[in-house]
């Protein structure tokens, strides 16, 4: 992963709307949300939600996909995870690191 691409990503995180949009796709899984759902849910207006569902695909942190008349929108875990892998690459001073964390999820 390029330092770009995770600036990037981070960038579209460091906003509490995006960051809110994000953590509910990551909750809601493989099923995704739709603009509607996440609207109601987070209480944010359709149109600052649009903008904020377009900075975070831009990102590569979200998908977009159509499903007859409705958007559906995913978290891009894969995309996600090599984010968090760049940040930890060099963690513990190069060294494996053995944690006792939460096991990865199996999204």
């Amino acid at each position: 992963m390029e330092s770009t691409d995770v600036v990037k990503a981070l960038a579209a995180l460091a906003q509490a709307s995006r960051l809110e949009v994000f953590r509910a796709l990551v909750v809601a899984g493989e099923a995704g949300l739709t603009p509607g759902a996440l609207s109601e849910s987070l209480g944010v207006a359709a149109n600052t939600l649009s903008f904020h569902l377009k900075e975070l695909v831009h990102a590569d942190l979200i998908t977009q996909e159509r499903n007859g008349r409705n958007l559906i929108y995913r978290a891009q875990f894969d995309h996600m995870n090599a984010v968090l892998a760049y940040l930890t690459q060099n963690c513990c001073q190069g060294q494996a690191c053995l944690t006792d964390a939460a096991p990865a999820c199996p999204c």
